[in-house]
């Protein structure tokens, strides 16, 4: 049996996907690809704006201003159809790719991406791995299915002297169901 991998969640196995590759011989990471095109707004768009100029000129920010900034200013899931299967003691590590920050001003807001070994198959989304992305440019860019989006790298994991897991909830959904 395999040790781990990728596979194309089920739902889209005849979409003409392709799984994560190495595009060198010593690259660390697999290349994941995007799933559909994907447009990918600009940050400077909606709300900001205009919280920008409020802040810019020391107005004081009203509740409703926070709530129609939070509603815009948040990362995009940018889908790939594609799951992760790995060890128990395993974690899939998502990375920006190096040129997108500098050559399309897209950033992943969290740093990295973490993806556990129960992520697979999960009842949510069959454990379908997405990139939180944000869009730093004044424009939106479109991303097309196909194109790169970021790396995944598999690492070991080490637990505390004396974990064993027992104290540990059972994974009961998909992305974000393990915290808020």
């Amino acid at each position: 049996m395999a040790k781990r991998g990728f596979e194309i969640v089920s739902k889209y196995k005849d979409d003409g996907l392709n799984l994560p590759v190495r595009t060198t011989k010593n690259a660390a990471g697999y290349d994941f690809f995007a799933r559909e095109d994907f447009v990918l707004k600009s940050i400077w768009r909606y709300d900001f704006i205009r919280l920008f100029r409020l802040i810019k000129n020391e107005h004081p920010l009203t509740g409703e201003d926070f709530t129609r900034a939070e509603k815009v200013l948040k990362p995009m899931l940018v889908p790939t159809g594609i799951k992760a299967f790995m060890q128990p003691d395993e974690v899939l590590i998502l990375a920006n790719r190096s040129s997108n920050p500098l050559k399309r001003g897209l950033i992943l807001p969290n740093g990295v991406g973490v993806i556990d070994a129960d992520y697979y198959n999960n009842k949510d989304n069959e454990g379908e791995i997405f990139f939180q992305l944000v869009n730093l440019n004044p424009r939106d860019v479109v991303i097309k299915k196909g194109e790169r989006l970021g790396q995944g790298i598999f690492m070991p994991y080490l637990a505390v002297d004396g974990d064993d897991g027992a104290a540990a909830a059972e994974r009961k959904g998909g992305f974000g169901s393990t915290g808020f």
